[in-house]
């Protein structure tokens, strides 16, 4: 209602008589309130400006949810070790006897020399495939878990494939609420680190995880999200492990392009070593240092491939990608949480050597 005096005229004395006696002040407002809360589209300015500050959360928080259902979660069995005892133990013999102990520890230090290498600016590396199975998100995790092991900033880890992806299993998350595409409406220039890892998940070893779902069928990411993410996020952190959709997606292609060293995870096998040398000949047709910055990491997920893997080796070599394999570890196969004190000792080597590889390429990409 009009204030007294706004200059508006006055009623006929019949209107007065036929109108209810005025309310009071306070009755307005609380009858404006309930009016304006019963509309469906009713703004609110006060929410929206607050989301929008550095730090602030959005106006509504997204609930947490267990990666793995409670019901579920009992039905896995204890984990074993990536190898038998008997081949552990006549390892263990073999070291004391040789001089291979000696060779092992320099190998090890000069790995951690490269791996703690400082980065100018945040290292991206985008791990893919080009179908399910091949063990990306085990080799991402790998990855993840090794740059956090040796380095002293913080690693992020980021599962850019919203399909039901195992990256947040495989990495021992026990519940997750924010998104990447959640993330994409929060993160502002202004923010702290302190502020960033509020919407992730925090991982042992300084390092840290950004879902790309909740483990829900249809999720989606959106390029302009993933984009926007990944140049905010950048300056936070000195390695960032992508673990991106299989190829040909959108998304996967646009990491590929723009992270400064690609991994693609294939599946020792004829027809898996087959159809990654057709994508790897594509990829001779984009700029030289796309391929060269790419290594092929042939996945052993059964105890004998039957496949000859220095003649596989050589052929997608010869397309001018590096080759790494990463040999079978019952651990591994067993599909949990990835403990890397249950890694076979092959497995635990070639996972350094491969995030040192590749970790050497991404500097090489300013």
């Amino acid at each position: 209602m009009p204030a007294p005096g706004s200059g508006r005229p006055r009623s006929s004395p019949r209107t007065r008589r036929t109108h209810q006696p005025s309310a009071p002040a306070e009755a307005q407002a609380q009858a404006q309130q309930a009016y304006t809360a019963q509309q469906p589209h009713a703004p609110q300015p006060q929410a929206r400006s607050a989301a929008h500050l550095p730090g602030a959360r959005p106006a509504r928080t997204p609930d947490s949810r267990p990666v793995v259902d409670k019901t579920l979660a009992g039905a896995g069995l204890k984990p074993r070790h990536g190898e038998p005892f008997a081949t552990r133990a006549v390892r263990a013999v073999r070291r004391t006897v040789s001089s291979s102990a000696a060779r092992e520890v320099a190998e090890t230090t000069a790995t951690a020399e490269v791996l703690q290498q400082a980065v100018t600016t945040g290292r991206q590396i985008a791990v893919t495939s080009i179908r399910g199975g091949a063990g990306k998100s085990t080799i991402a995790a790998l990855l993840g878990t090794t740059y956090a092991h040796y380095r002293h900033d913080p690693v992020l880890l980021v599962e850019a494939d919203p399909a039901l992806g195992t990256l947040p299993l495989r990495l021992g998350a026990e519940t997750l609420r924010w998104t990447t595409g959640d993330v994409a409406g929060i993160v502002e220039p202004q923010m702290s680190l302190l502020d960033v890892t509020g919407y992730l998940v925090q991982l042992p070893d300084n390092a840290w995880l950004l879902p790309g779902s909740q483990g829900q069928i249809g999720a989606m990411l959106d390029l302009r999200s993933y984009e926007k993410v990944m140049v905010s996020l950048r300056r936070y952190f000195g390695v960032t492990v992508v673990d991106c959709e299989t190829l040909p997606a959108e998304v996967a292609r646009v990491a590929l392009s723009a992270s400064q060293a690609r991994v693609l995870a294939v599946p020792a096998t004829l027809e898996g070593v087959s159809s990654t040398y057709a994508v790897l000949e594509w990829m001779r047709g984009l700029p030289r240092h796309v391929i060269a910055g790419t290594v092929v990491v042939l996945t052993e997920t059964v105890p004998h491939s039957g496949l000859d893997l220095d003649k596989a080796a050589e052929k997608l070599r010869a397309t001018g990608a590096s080759v790494q394999l990463l040999p079978y570890d019952r651990h591994l196969a067993a599909g949990g949480v990835i403990r890397t004190e249950l890694l076979a000792q092959p497995t635990r080597l070639a996972a350094t050597r491969l995030a040192a590889q590749v970790f050497e390429l991404s500097q090489q990409r300013r």
